[in-house]
């Protein structure tokens, strides 16, 4: 999707709706404002339901400062002026007031920009702006300073954030992946001492570029990989909603009955991707016109080591990502379903993901079917892109439950005693260690009839209700 051909005013709808949905502002709170290429500001209005606007609810101010619209636009309207008149170069600004920065507004501290990779790269640099009353002329001084400063986002003393970019896309980017990485710093905090990217290891994804792949001009899709493309599709969207996503920061991969996969794209905006968007790849090529995931050499190291696995997804969920910026290991022994679905979950360091994908692609196997790599990632597979999906979702659920219990009291993990009846129950030694059946059926000392492995391993429902 390409914003720059929606008009204005749709785009502050479209944007503010999501911002809305995802809780980090209320019907009232907050306000988006677009500069287009004339000068007109378009503006959300003044006491108008957030969850409920529409086209015809936003304002245009023209430079003449008629205001043209069925409302009143934003009382910190003064602000958005500011921001335009100082930096001719951004044209959109975006002020909400999320949980998490709201917190660091009261407290007078700064996000950590350095936990993982991608927030540096995305927000740069972030200041204070002095408390003011909302929609006065002081508090669009306070703001104006930091955009004079040549800085892009503003941390209102008690108040909320501003954001400016060149465009409405640009400024959310900056919104969300900065208030994903205030909500990250508080969960980790819970567990303990949080550990910064280092320096050299910042660097390191400085330089990382994207792989160079041949072109590959697609034939007639198949029937498979028009399946296949649906249903990553569907799946990315529900992984936005979850938050398991960001806006640009999340990678799925599948692959094809041929050995080629299907992955991501780089740069686009998760919420809105397409299925033609997705990226086929083969061999050394790539689908002609388009650019995959920087991650796609590490999908295809695991695929080519590991012959069982059909799906890799990369992702950020922030309660197991608190775990990725801390020395806490994440045990997957808390209930049963935690346990059978993610058995061990490795932990690799930061290095592996960008020097030594063979290495990576060597830690995934059937008792290992996810990790979390250190400050940036957590990695899961499975040999459908269903069963990924699941264990995605069940890790996150698991690490948030850890959380909680931190709260509580002190933890009482499943023992080696009850994790030898779960494998027996579920024969996750055959199912994932592959011990021959004549072994399980000797153990268990009777008579079974086989089992087809991927009926049992792969049906969601059925597993679900075993468990």
């Amino acid at each position: 999707m390409n914003i720059q051909y929606i008009h204005p005013a749709d785009q502050i709808v479209m944007f503010m709706q999501r911002i809305y949905d995802k809780r980090l502002t209320t019907m009232s709170g907050g306000n988006l404002s677009i500069r287009d290429s004339e000068g007109n500001i378009w503006i959300t209005p003044a006491g108008i339901d957030k969850g409920t606007l529409s086209r015809k609810d936003i304002i245009c101010v023209r430079p003449d400062g008629v205001c043209e619209g069925q409302h009143k636009p934003s009382s910190e309207l003064p602000f958005h002026r500011s921001v335009y008149h100082l930096r001719p170069d951004l044209n959109a600004v975006l002020h909400a007031h999320p949980p998490a920065l709201v917190a660091f507004s009261v407290v007078r501290k700064l996000p950590n920009l350095d936990l993982i990779p991608s927030v540096r790269h995305i927000c740069r640099d972030i200041k204070f702006a002095a408390y003011a009353v909302p929609g006065s002329q002081k508090l669009g001084m306070e703001i104006g300073k930091v955009f004079e400063a040549r800085c892009n986002i503003a941390l209102l003393e008690n108040h909320g954030v501003c954001v400016g970019a060149p465009d409405m896309f640009t400024a959310f980017q900056q919104f969300e992946t900065l208030n994903y990485t205030a909500e990250l710093e508080v969960l980790a905090g819970q567990l303990g001492n949080i550990r910064a990217l280092p320096e050299t290891a910042y660097r390191l994804s400085e330089t990382d570029s994207h792989t160079r792949l041949k072109d590959l001009i697609p034939q007639c899709r198949s029937s498979e990989e028009l399946a296949a493309r649906r249903d990553m599709i569907t799946l990315i969207r529900r992984s936005y909603k979850m938050d398991l996503f960001t806006a640009t920061h999340g990678t799925y991969s599948v692959r094809l009955p041929d050995g080629s996969f299907l992955i991501t794209p780089f740069g686009f905006d998760r919420a809105y991707l397409e299925e033609d968007d997705l990226v086929r790849i083969k061999g050394d090529a790539k689908e002609i016109g388009k650019l995959p995931s920087r991650a796609v050499l590490a999908h295809r190291k695991i695929y080519q080591e590991n012959p069982q696995i059909g799906a890799v997804l990369l992702a950020h969920p922030a309660h197991a990502m608190a775990f990725a910026v801390t020395d806490m290991e994440f045990y997957a022994r808390t209930i049963p379903e935690s346990y059978i679905l993610l058995r061990d979950v490795k932990r690799v360091p930061y290095e592996e993901l960008y020097l030594d994908p063979d290495k990576l692609a060597k830690e995934f196997d059937a008792a290992h079917p996810a990790a979390i790599v250190e400050n940036d990632c957590v990695i899961v597979t499975g040999e459908s892109l269903l069963q990924a999906f699941d264990r995605l979702e069940v890790m996150e659920l698991t690490a948030a439950s850890i959380l909680k219990s931190q709260r509580l009291g002190r933890m009482v993990h499943i023992s080696d005693e009850e994790v030898a009846a779960l494998k027996e129950t579920f024969m996750l030694y055959w199912q994932y260690e592959r011990i021959p059946y004549f072994q399980i059926c000797r153990h268990r000392k009777e008579a079974v009839a086989p089992v087809r492995l991927k009926e049992w391993e792969y049906d969601t429902k059925e597993k679900r209700s075993k468990i």
